[in-house]
């Protein structure tokens, strides 16, 4: 009697491949049910749209054509959706990954141009594009929105050769192509992983005489709905290379590799085996207390990327279309027993020019300056996103309100940012509501207030720091359309629109995301009305900046009403805070100028107590983190600013770099925190700290009168334990640098200003006669100027140039 095995709901089934599950006696106990779609022998076959739908092949493209003699220039201009290749004649042209970057496809898509002169000949030539999925095909989850996908891979290309006599011939993307998906790429997923095949590579098929005979016509399909938009934004490389630090094997056959840094992009393997060997290399950003890796909080991201080799000596692979967010490296199917060569971490973001260099007398705050610029440069990909490692990956707005300010003192961000505001623009609905996110691959259009607020103040940013009034002049209409959509949500001049708070306050307990303390937390409305104030008050800045004067006067009046009524409902003069105290409630009155100068005594001495409190701690969330150190520091209290900024235990920075951290986590208890929610690499716990490290314990910070560090204002915290505070940064003028030390309470300081500017200077001092610059009384030195004594300090105008000051007996 034949045995029959249905294919029924009697198996079962996982999405993760774990080692032996093939073999008899397998523990499948932790497996799902497999879902019967019809009974044993129903036809026809289904396909159930699930990993295997997420992870096509890569698309090959490719055509041969004749280019006439006399080649002056030849140009490429190519938009290739999701992620594309260019080859020319057998080489890969440039050197960006994962390109072009992302956007609504709906509302933009974005080409790159490139320089092919050097790379055609005269005569026959061939040309090659390999398409990956990249987020134009991403379909995904559906709850709590569905993550918007646009299609199959597209490609759209133009070639453009210019001859010696003038003469132009043009090679565009068209039915004469032939196109296959039979190539090494088998599976390409951004959040999940690639898998490689080098037993299908094809040898010269991007050069001329390859046999195409099997591929088939490519076909014309409609163009995404998106205008096309020259690529304009630094590009996606890989920039250097990590070594790992050691490897470990905690099970036969399982390798895990430590990278010593939680860092984002790929790693490249180098293997040796038999033909049909797969090696599969899984990452993560932790590991368990048994040494294997943690994936909880990856969620549903499978971070997997698998080589299939060829055979025949050392074979080299690194992925091509996806990028993960890890420190940790699992390496299974390896022949033999790897060393720590068998593998190298290949950092990946976009190429932004470092701009900024900070360190001080702390070597903890100077380990946290390390891990900001890890985070922050690691979550670039072509636009700032929140995360690299779970399957999220989204630009949302609220993380960056502030932070941004800081970035524009580490990095170049005047072109990423430009771009990132467009995409917000792109996502404006036609009655101007703004999404929680850009591009809105989530579509979450909540009419909060709150995390939108990004897209009036980020312009602000980077106006004064890069001096481009363009910023301000490209959204006025746009931020000004959000503006009259959020007023008409107002009831009495309060603002009842905010979805979510004061993101992620510390719990009180470190197994929650969220606090569940009333105490805790601060009233949703508090802060979005506090923020709708804030977005007034500065669009009615870049109205009068832009001569738009009755807007000007139109937003300070609704501003003030808004201000009056901030005060009668949420202003307790019994308890003298706001509402029910939080620190946040105390913050973002008067960081925003909300609290009456009678008030201000009160409230500020409130927003002390609690984080002396505290144990000298942070109690706010995202939202109030990012005023935080400013407000203390503003007020009279940079000391207590300092203490946090080194603050070792829970929760605080200090207490993520001595948990082992390498970059900022997004729950300040990333340690136990619920993998729902638990990245180890994410910026929104930056808070301002990034802005409080150059403009205030460094000491400079443009003029916001006279934009993009045209004047400067220097003006170091010289507080505690803080001893000494070094950095510049490149300006559009050039380098400004700062550098004091405090010896036997003396004070030495060395100022650079490039050309062209101007600084106000305040040397901590008692009197201008204890000051002297570079040798002589400052009241008398070449290009200084005494303007008198303000807050413990002698304060001078300078010009360009180099100085040293000196103030004796100036500190304890």
């Amino acid at each position: 009697e034949s045995l029959v095995v249905p294919s029924d709901a009697a198996w079962r089934a996982a999405a993760v491949e774990t080692d032996g599950w093939h073999s008899a006696g397998f523990d499948d106990s932790g497996w799902s049910n497999a879902v019967e779609l019809g009974a044993n022998g129903a036809a026809p076959f289904a396909r159930v749209p699930g990993d295997e739908y997420r992870r096509l092949p890569a698309r090959m493209l490719r055509r041969e054509f004749d280019a006439a003699g006399g080649i002056r220039r030849a140009t490429t201009y190519m938009c290739g959706l999701g992620l594309s290749e260019l080859y020319v004649n057998g080489r890969k042209i440039g050197d960006r990954v994962l390109s072009p970057g992302l956007t609504d496809y709906n509302k933009r898509c974005l080409y790159v141009t490139y320089d092919i002169t050097s790379d055609l000949s005269e005569g026959a030539n061939a040309i090659g594009v390999v398409l990956g999925n990249g987020r134009f095909f991403a379909p995904r989850r559906s709850a709590p929105t569905g993550t918007v996908t646009y299609g199959y891979p597209k490609l759209l290309l133009q070639i453009e050769i210019e001859h010696d006599d003038g003469s132009v011939q043009t090679v565009v993307s068209d039915d004469s192509w032939r196109l296959t998906d039979d190539g090494p790429v088998r599976e390409n997923n951004e959040y999940d992983g690639e898998v490689y095949d080098a037993r299908k590579e094809m040898d010269g098929w991007s050069k001329t005489g390859f046999d195409d005979s099997k591929w088939q016509p490519a076909r014309i399909v409609d163009a995404p709905a998106g205008v096309l938009s020259a690529e304009l934004t630094e590009p996606i490389r890989a920039t250097h290379a990590l070594r790992p630090v050691a490897v470990t094997d905690p099970s036969p056959g399982v390798f895990i590799f430590d990278m010593g840094q939680n860092m984002v992009g790929w790693c490249r393997l180098k293997v040796k085996g038999l033909r049909g060997t797969r090696v599969r290399m899984r990452h993560a950003e932790t590991l368990t207390p048994a040494g294997t890796l943690y994936l909880d909080n990856l969620r549903s991201a499978k971070a997997t990327d698998t080589y299939i080799l060829k055979g025949g000596g050392v074979e080299v692979y690194e992925p091509r279309f996806v990028y993960h967010g890890f420190r940790y490296v699992e390496l299974t199917g390896f022949p033999g027993k790897p060393d720590l060569s068998a593998i190298e971490g290949i950092v990946v973001h976009d190429a932004v020019e470092r701009t900024g260099e900070f360190s001080c007398s702390s070597r903890l705050v100077n380990r946290i300056y390390r891990n900001i610029e890890w985070g922050i440069r690691g979550n670039y990909r072509s636009i700032p996103a929140d995360c690299p490692q779970r399957d999220e990956r989204q630009g949302w707005f609220g993380d960056r309100a502030q932070v941004s300010r800081g970035e524009t003192y580490a990095f170049d961000t005047a072109a990423l940012y430009t771009k990132w505001l467009t995409d917000m623009r792109d996502s404006q609905l036609a009655d101007g509501s703004l999404p929680d996110l850009a591009p809105a691959f989530w579509p979450f259009y909540t009419n909060s207030v709150t995390f939108p607020t990004a897209y009036v103040v980020i312009p602000g940013h980077l106006y004064n720091a890069y001096g481009d009034l363009r910023i301000l002049q490209t959204h006025y209409a746009a931020m000004k359309h959000w503006i009259e959509k959020a007023s008409a949500a107002l009831v009495e001049y309060i603002m009842p629109k905010d979805t979510y708070g004061d993101w992620c306050v510390p719990p009180e307990s470190p197994e929650l995301i969220h606090s569940a303390d009333p105490d805790r937390v601060t009233n949703p409305q508090l802060v979005s009305t506090a923020y709708f104030y804030h977005d007034l008050r500065t669009i009615a800045s870049y109205a009068t900046i832009l001569g738009e004067s009755d807007d000007a006067a139109r937003y300070s009046d609704l501003a003030d009403r808004v201000r009056d009524a901030f005060n009668a409902r949420f202003y307790n003069r019994e308890m003298g805070c706001y509402d029910n105290g939080t620190q946040t409630s105390c913050v973002l009155p008067l960081a925003f100028g909300l609290v009456r100068d009678e008030d201000k005594p009160r409230v500020f001495a409130r927003l002390v107590d609690s984080v002396i409190g505290r144990g000298l701690h942070i109690g706010t969330g995202m939202i109030g983190g990012q005023w935080l150190m400013r407000v203390l520091s503003d007020n009279g209290r940079p000391d207590v600013a300092w203490k946090l900024a080194k603050q070792t235990s829970y929760p605080s920075w200090g207490y993520m770099v001595n948990c082992g951290a390498t970059t900022i986590w997004e729950l300040w208890n990333g340690d136990r925190g619920d993998p729902l929610m638990n990245s180890h690499n994410h910026v929104m716990q930056i808070g301002d700290l990034l802005i409080w490290l150059y403009e205030y314990a460094a000491g400079f910070a443009p003029d916001e009168c006279r934009p993009g560090f045209k004047h400067v204002i220097m003006r170091p915290r010289v507080v505690g334990s803080l001893k000494s505070a070094k950095a510049r940064h490149k300006s559009v003028y050039g380098w400004i640098a700062s550098e004091w030390k405090v010896t036997n309470g003396d004070f030495a300081w060395r100022i650079e200003l490039p050309a062209n500017t101007s600084a106000t200077v305040f040397v901590p001092a008692g009197d201008a006669d204890s000051v002297e610059e570079s040798g002589v009384p400052a009241k008398t030195a070449a290009q200084v100027r005494f303007l008198g004594i303000q807050a413990g300090c002698a304060v001078f105008e300078t010009g360009s140039g180099r100085y040293l000051f000196r103030s004796t007996g100036a500190l304890p």
